[in-house]
């Protein structure tokens, strides 16, 4: 199974949203800045907001989906009601 997340910097004041198959170790390389050209090198303070778990065609799925929206609203409705997810998915 693979987790969609969605992590938060305070510092900037952003969200990331990502597929892994192992929530612990992704968070400490979006922390420890282990991909040099990623969005996530800007801040250390990256804190899961959402993890849901997913078959892995799922998950990239719903990850391109809500990067598609570049919406910040967006993301904090799907923080705020994980179940709109469950209808994406259907709506598929």
């Amino acid at each position: 199974m693979y987790f969609l997340y969605i992590i938060y910097s305070v510092t900037l004041n952003k969200y990331y949203v990502g597929v892994t198959h192992d929530l612990k170790s992704r968070i400490n390389k979006h922390n420890k800045h282990s991909y040099s050209k990623a969005y996530t090198k800007s801040a250390s303070d990256w804190q899961y907001k959402l993890q849901m778990e997913y078959s892995k065609d799922s998950a990239i799925y719903l990850e391109k989906f809500i990067k598609r929206m570049k919406s910040k609203k967006f993301i904090e409705k799907v923080i705020n009601k994980p179940e709109i997810l469950d209808d994406i998915l259907a709506k598929r």
